[in-house]
């Protein structure tokens, strides 16, 4: 019980030493901080946050976004893939989350839904480390308690950058870029909710789907953390 007492005591005193050294350099801003980022940081990524959530839901494909790809947001999404910071996926999948299950009528469909990220080329995911689609699947199904199912594309062709390229250059880009994976092809008994960073033209989802209805499975929607500002609430 004396020891108890000791540590309890000591341990008030220690938390604080302990933290510091449990703290590391927020990626956006290099402020010393004990989450993936910084406080000031995530105020300025909810700046780019939509009120309005369900407004893209309509379209062909339905589209669930929680931000528009801007500023603070922008950077971070850039910062998770381009300078290997993979922890931002973290927080990025739990804000979509949270946003997700705030609209009833969106994250309840009639039938299960299985979580299936947008897949990398195996050699540029090697080049990378990760597939940051992937780990924002992870912590989105984390919250939202949906099987995730990482394998249930595939990427077999390598592809130009999206980057740069017109709607059309897209489209032609991404034909036969996917197939089923094996993850699927197993078995499956629900709607695929596709997850992906960034929503642009919609050429990558539009690819994906293709794939996945070619053999007879149903798409729900997709999810990203971003869309591009363009992205219309009436847009096809």
């Amino acid at each position: 019980m004396i020891t108890l007492l000791l540590m309890n005591h000591w341990s008030r005193y220690l938390k604080p030493f302990l933290n510091l050294f449990l703290e590391s350099p927020c990626p956006l801003c290099q402020r010393s901080t004990p989450q993936e980022i910084c406080p000031t940081c995530q105020k300025q990524i909810w700046q780019c946050r939509l009120l309005h959530l369900e407004e893209t839901w309509q379209n062909d494909p339905r589209l669930f976004t929680w931000g528009l790809y801007t500023g603070a947001l922008r950077r971070a999404l850039t910062m998770l893939k381009y300078d290997n910071q993979p922890q931002l996926a973290q927080p990025l999948g739990q804000w979509l989350a949270e946003a997700w299950l705030t609209v009833p009528h969106i994250s309840k469909p009639a039938s299960p839904l299985i979580v299936v990220p947008i897949p990398m080329h195996q050699a540029k995911q090697r080049q990378r480390g990760f597939n940051q689609a992937e780990l924002i699947a992870a912590s989105f199904c984390r919250i939202t308690q949906l099987p995730l199912e990482s394998w249930g594309l595939e990427r077999v062709r390598a592809t130009e950058a999206q980057f740069g390229l017109s709607a059309l250059a897209r489209a032609q880009n991404l034909t036969g870029a996917f197939r089923l994976g094996r993850g699927l092809k197993q078995h499956h008994t629900g709607s695929i909710l596709l997850v992906d960073d960034i929503y642009t033209t919609g050429a990558t989802t539009r690819s994906a789907i293709h794939t996945l209805t070619r053999h007879n499975i149903q798409v729900y929607g997709l999810i990203a953390v971003a869309r591009t500002p363009h992205v219309q609430a009436d847009s096809n």
